[in-house]
């Protein structure tokens, strides 16, 4: 019988982060079945207390930027499965492990008929990860579909089940980010609806894309996997893969603004872009495009070598360095400080970074 977890010292992490940052990890604990959890978790704090260092959680690394030495003992969640808890006509409840690809779990759902998730398809990362920042896009958040989390407190040595409310989800954000490596999330738990007529089309050319794929197939009507597939080539097209070109995604969340800037913006830039935050908010608060901040400030495809904007999606931030001299830390700041600078200099807006800088 193998064995639940095991265990590496001075550990080479630049190829598990997609922004390929070169980082060295004292210890890795990988556990590979949630029976593994507490006798894992216990093994690497005996570890982290002798050699004095913290316990750090990597599902995936997608989302954070690692320093060059990470004095941490890291603990990455490897366990897989889908299991159906329940179903009826119009839902389904599934229960996926945190190891589980994101994109293959979307895949997966949408090919069995099990909707809600199509929009989020091409996400890199495991699905451990992808409650600590709420992914979205194209007009879908996880929170829109997640039922609750099964994880495990490192600080008490608890097993908790939080439900959707407890994990505080916002754009970008939850309960997991803001209090990263107390958490180890074993399980995502979703209720998925069997009605193809409610998949979310009204985000960007989303419509005109899944519309062009239905007719290629002779369906009068997109289907959610007219949608997936839309989003799929949308995201192909503007974003680099990280198995090619090194990233993390969005590196930047899309600023949140008082519709009274925006206006302001408006009169000064009139092909702006920028959505409402919700309809209630409407006359107080709107998301502008960050991509377009930046694109209009000069630098898409621009940047610090070997940090650059990329050159279909100035919100997306790629790694031009050679394998044999991995970036840094260092580089991404230079980069990211420059982007900041200069977008606020331009437009009076702040940019935030949206991947965890890991110290």
């Amino acid at each position: 019988m193998s064995s639940p977890f095991s265990v590496q010292h001075n550990v080479d992490l630049t190829t598990q982060n997609t922004m390929r940052l070169s980082c060295m990890a004292n210890s890795v604990v990988k556990i590979h079945d949630q029976a593994g959890v507490e006798p894992a978790i216990a093994h690497a704090k005996t570890i982290s207390n002798i050699k004095e260092m913290p316990l750090f959680v990597l599902s995936g690394g997608s989302n954070v930027l690692l320093p060059s030495r990470l004095h941490a003992c890291v603990v990455m969640p490897e366990m897989t499965g889908i299991d159906v808890v329940s179903e009826s006509d119009e839902h389904i409840d599934i229960a996926v492990m945190a190891g589980e690809n994101w994109h293959d779990l979307v895949v997966k759902t949408v090919q069995k008929g099990w909707y809600g998730l199509e929009n989020l398809a091409l996400i890199p990362g495991k699905v451990g990860a992808s409650p600590m920042q709420n992914i979205g896009a194209y007009g879908v958040e996880l929170a829109d579909f997640l039922t609750s989390v099964r994880a495990y407190h490192l600080p008490t040595d608890t097993w908790h089940t939080l439900m959707k409310a407890e994990c505080k989800f916002a754009y970008r954000d939850s309960i997991f980010k803001r209090q990263a490596s107390e958490w180890l999330i074993t399980q995502v738990n979703f209720r998925l609806h069997k009605d193809p007529t409610r998949t979310v089309m009204n985000y960007g050319d989303v419509q005109t894309k899944a519309s062009d794929i239905a007719q290629q197939h002779h369906r009068q009507a997109p289907t959610p996997i007219d949608v997936m597939n839309a989003i799929i080539n949308i995201r192909s097209t503007k974003l680099p893969n990280p198995e090619v070109l090194p990233n993390c995604g969005s590196f930047f969340k899309n600023p949140v603004i008082p519709t009274s800037q925006f206006k302001d913006l408006q009169r000064k830039f009139a092909d702006i872009k920028g959505y409402p935050v919700d309809e209630e908010l409407v006359n107080n608060s709107t998301k502008v495009a960050g991509g377009w901040l930046i694109d209009q400030a000069g630098l898409k495809g621009q940047g610090i070598e070997p940090i650059m904007t990329h050159v279909n999606q100035a919100l997306v931030l790629v790694n031009h360095a050679p394998a044999s001299q991995p970036a840094t830390q260092a580089d991404i700041l230079a980069t990211q400080d420059l982007i900041i600078d200069t977008v606020f200099d331009k437009f009076g807006i702040m940019l935030e970074r949206e991947p965890v800088w890991v110290r």
